[in-house]
């Protein structure tokens, strides 16, 4: 009785046991499971969504104003807001001139702009500029001139008076730990958004404006 067992527990054990003529197949991670009916994602998807390029090219053919290529429309928005005369009646051209800034000038700037590689900087970002900077500007133009104007006429020190408070006000938010009421978030984080920028662009403003001075 006690060799039938045996004989029965051996025969049992040696159908689990691997075979060693088998070799293991490796195994390979694929998006179809490996299962022979399932789909490659991969090799069905049409070439014109694989990466952002394409899709971008995708959506022009599919509808050529859409949201994903849509950008702001810069010639029309300043006819529409007709700030070509609204600049010439603040003055601004004529007292860019007065400060020094005349065509002859740009045309002199021209090539250094290109030499420290402003132009190729500004061609290679005209996505963020036309959709980011250009609606700033432009929209908010209207209510500008006139402070430009009158900045233009005070002269550098305007611009600089405009650097020191927009920098001391952000490092105001910054040493004592303002933050916004409601959501909590540092308003030297938030305010250094429009703060920096504005720091910076009137300080450079003040200097350029102070070495184009005859």
């Amino acid at each position: 009785m006690k060799f039938l067992l045996l004989a029965i527990i051996a025969s049992v054990a040696g159908a689990f046991a691997p075979s060693s003529g088998m070799a293991r197949q490796a195994t390979q991670l694929q998006e179809s499971f490996g299962l022979d009916f399932a789909e490659d994602t991969y090799e069905n998807q049409p070439d014109l969504l694989k990466g952002e390029a394409e899709y971008k090219q995708y959506m022009n053919q599919v509808k050529e104003d859409n949201m994903l290529n849509r950008k702001y429309n810069v010639i029309r928005r300043v006819r529409e807001l007709n700030l070509l005369q609204a600049t010439i009646d603040a003055g601004v051209l004529s007292k860019l001139e007065k400060n020094g800034l005349d065509l002859a000038t740009v045309e002199k700037l021209l090539p250094a702009a290109e030499e420290l590689g402003l132009l190729s900087l500004a061609a290679n970002n005209q996505q963020l500029l036309v959709n980011g900077v250009a609606p700033l500007l432009v929209e908010g133009a209207p209510f500008l001139l006139p402070v430009v104007a009158g900045a233009l006429e005070a002269g550098p020190s305007a611009f600089y008076l405009a650097a020191a408070v927009s920098g001391g006000l952000e490092a105001y938010f910054l040493a004592n730990g303002v933050e916004i009421p409601l959501i909590g978030l540092p308003a030297s984080l938030i305010g250094g958004l429009l703060l920096v920028p504005l720091t910076v662009a009137t300080a450079g403003a003040g200097v350029a404006l102070g070495s184009l001075k005859k």
